[in-house]
C-alpha cells in the first residue's frame, strides 16, 4: 500500500511511500483495542479514593442501648454503619487500577488503530519538518495548508521535537508526540494523523520487532 508524500505547503511532492502491510493493512481487532484503551485509562486514575470504616470514625465506643428488650434492632456504638455519621461498609480504599496486558496484545491494538486510520483515509504522510524557533503562526499555516485546521489533529514526529511541540501547544485540538510514545488511545482520539516520513520508520521498527 502506497500513499503520497506531501510537503508542509500541502502540495504533493511526486513521491510515494510504502506503508507496511503487516501494520496498516491488517484486519483490526476490536477487542484488543478495547483492552488497551481500558488499560491506558486505568493507568491515568489516581486511585486515591478513601472512606472511613467504623474503626476509623471518631466517636465513643459506648454501647447505645440494651442488647435486648428495646423494641428495635441491636445497635453497638455510635460509629455503627447503620447510623447516620457512622463508618462505611466496604468503602473505597487507595488502590492501583492497572492490570496486566500482554505485550503482543498491546502491539496488536496499536496496529489495529493505525489500520482503522488508513481505512478512514485519515492518515497523511508529510516530509520531515521543524522550525528555527517556536512559532504558533507557522504551525497554524501548516494546518491550513493540509486542510486539517477544523479537525482534531495528531502530529507524529520521529523524536521529541520541543520546537514543534511548543509551536502547537496553544492550538486547540492539536497534539504533537514522538513516534515511540504513540498509543492506541491517542490514535483513535484524533480525527486525522499527520505522520512525518522518519516517524513512519520508527513506527515500523517499534511494531514489527
Amino acid at each position: 500500500m502506497e500513499v503520497s508524500v506531501l510537503n508542509i505547503k500541502g502540495q504533493e511532492t511526486g513521491r510515494k511511500v510504502a506503508l507496511n502491510d503487516a501494520i496498516y493493512a491488517i484486519e483490526p481487532n476490536d477487542h484488543a483495542i478495547y483492552l488497551d484503551v481500558k488499560l491506558i485509562m486505568a493507568n491515568q486514575r489516581q486511585g486515591t479514593a478513601k472512606s472511613k470504616e467504623r474503626s476509623e470514625v471518631s466517636g465513643s465506643t459506648r454501647k447505645l442501648g440494651r442488647q435486648k428488650g428495646g423494641g428495635g434492632a441491636r445497635r453497638g456504638d455510635i460509629n455503627s454503619p447503620v447510623l447516620v455519621g457512622g463508618g462505611r461498609v466496604f468503602g473505597p480504599k487507595p488502590r492501583d487500577y492497572g492490570f496486566k496486558l500482554n505485550k503482543k496484545v498491546r502491539q496488536l491494538a496499536r496496529k489495529s488503530s493505525l489500520a482503522y486510520k488508513v481505512q478512514e483515509n485519515a492518515l497523511m504522510v508529510v516530509e520531515d519538518f521543524t522550525f528555527d524557533a517556536p512559532k504558533t503562526k507557522a504551525m497554524v499555516e501548516i494546518l491550513n495548508n493540509l486542510k486539517v485546521s477544523d479537525k482534531k489533529a495528531l502530529f507524529v514526529m520521529p523524536g521529541a521535537d520541543k520546537v514543534v511541540y511548543l509551536s502547537a501547544r496553544n492550538i486547540e485540538r492539536v497534539q504533537v508526540m514522538p513516534a515511540n510514545a504513540l498509543n492506541t488511545y491517542k490514535v483513535l482520539n484524533a480525527d486525522v494523523m499527520v505522520v512525518t516520513e522518519s516517524a513512519l520508520a520508527v513506527i515500523d521498527e517499534n511494531l514489527t520487532k
